[in-house]
């Protein structure tokens, strides 16, 4: 029996029991006929999650074990940005009052 036709029998019974005037031997039977569809969901639902969990697990390991794109870019990057705080850092060693293009401020003696 398949999960959405252990539901459907338990919609069904929900329905008779709500509707129909049931009498006390025929609700124990429905009662435990539910119990039992209950537990067949719950053991479906269960085996799917730990399916799905698996699935995950080896996408994760897959994720470990081989270097991101997007972590390779990421260090790219920050190699960059130490090459040009270098170029950056030479700059300022030369850095002159007024900067290229503007005139000197005349020396007060």
């Amino acid at each position: 029996m398949t999960y959405n036709e252990a539901i459907q029998e338990l919609e069904t019974i929900l329905r008779s029991l709500e509707t129909d005037q049931v009498d006390v031997d025929d609700l124990t039977a429905r009662a435990e006929r539910s119990a039992e569809l209950i537990r067949l969901c719950r053991h479906k639902l269960r085996h799917a999650e730990a399916s799905l969990d698996r699935v995950f697990d080896s996408l994760d390991e897959e994720d470990d074990a081989t270097p991101d794109e997007d972590d390779e870019l990421e260090v790219e990057m920050e190699e960059e940005e130490d090459d040009v705080d270098e170029e950056d850092d030479h700059e300022t060693d030369d850095y002159q009052p007024g900067g290229p293009g503007r005139p000197m401020q005349p020396r007060l003696f």
